[in-house]
């Protein structure tokens, strides 16, 4: 784990004991937590170490290529289909993960240099790369087609297909019941609604992983994704309201319609529920970061705060969380003049 960080220019890699994981190293785990736009607790879990294995790799240290049911991902994946776009071949969003949208593209450029179009992003297509890089430059081929498919969502709510998943980390049953009012209003206007998990998982039933209701979201051809979430603190003072959607912290690579939506939505719910506004950000959560169209997550204040507390377990307060969040929908959606 030291010498990882260390080569990301996180931490030294020499400790006075470099077999236990002391406070530079800590420092070093939740600095590329924040980096990575990830939940910054220090804990190096499943996420955080996938994180990690992927940021050691730059393009052309492996030949990458299309393998379906076990995607490649990496850093190296992520400069890939960035290249590929500012040339104008439509790789997607640059998500890190090679799919078949970023085997087309690259198939695509290939064909178009003269090297074999076999999806075998080797030795061959990286000189080709190099080449063409160093006379194209400007541009962002991804944010045009995101802007052109902003654009085709806005025609009105009625015939959307809105994913929305609630929460079940911290207060399952609240943020069920949230999405279920949502839900209800969403289907009176029109709009078919999907829920990814039932109110309460059994054995039979278990509660999927964000990867899971990504693929569900993909899978239904959804045209959003809401996911509603409230967070715990183990200080009573936090509070407020803040809206997350797919972005590098850093800057660059991230969601536009999924930021025009998350601000739709940090607007409408800061005039109904008067919740502290703690803005809008950009995160890549698997949620997030592998679905194919705008995704959104809304935490909605702290079960530790006695006052956000008071106000989520209203019934007042949760339907005008749903009539707020229905009015930034279907906002977003509105036919533009």
């Amino acid at each position: 784990m030291r010498a990882r960080l260390s080569w990301l220019g996180l931490c030294s890699e020499h400790s006075e004991d470099p077999q236990y994981f002391d406070d530079d190293l800590d420092h070093a785990v939740r600095a590329f937590q924040q980096e990575r736009g990830i939940t910054v607790d220090g804990i190096v879990g499943p996420h955080t170490f996938r994180r990690l294995e992927e940021a050691r790799w730059q393009l052309g240290d492996r030949v990458l290529s299309y393998v379906p049911g076990h995607l490649m991902a990496g850093d190296d994946v992520t400069e890939l289909q960035r290249r590929l776009n500012q040339l104008g071949f439509s790789a997607g969003r640059p998500d890190g993960l090679f799919g078949k949208q970023t085997d087309s593209a690259l198939r695509e450029f290939q064909k178009g240099v003269g090297v074999t179009a076999d999806g075998m992003c080797g030795p061959d297509t990286f000189r080709a790369f190099d080449r063409l890089v160093r006379t194209v430059s400007g541009g962002n081929a991804t944010h045009l087609r995101e802007h052109l498919t902003l654009s085709q969502l806005q025609s009105g709510i009625a015939d959307k297909v809105i994913v929305i998943d609630p929460g079940d980390t911290i207060a399952p049953e609240l943020c069920h019941a949230i999405a279920v009012r949502v839900e209800g209003r969403l289907a009176a206007l029109g709009t078919q609604v999907l829920l990814t998990r039932a109110s309460r998982p059994t054995a039979v039933t278990p509660l999927p992983d964000d990867a899971s209701r990504a693929q569900f979201a993909n899978d239904v051809g959804a045209d959003l994704v809401l996911s509603v979430h409230v967070d715990r603190s183990t200080s009573p003072l936090p509070n407020g309201l803040a809206t997350f959607y797919f972005g590098d912290p850093r800057g660059g690579n991230h969601s536009p319609g999924g930021r025009v939506l998350a601000q739709g939505l940090q607007d409408a719910l800061l005039g109904s529920t008067g919740l502290l506004d703690c803005r809008v950000h950009p995160r890549t959560w698997d949620l997030l970061r592998l679905t194919r169209m705008p995704a959104v997550r809304v935490e909605l204040g702290y079960i530790s705060h006695a006052g956000d507390r008071d106000r989520l377990v209203s019934a007042g307060f949760q339907d005008a969380v749903a009539e707020a969040v229905t009015a930034a929908l279907t906002n977003f959606c509105a036919p533009r003049t």
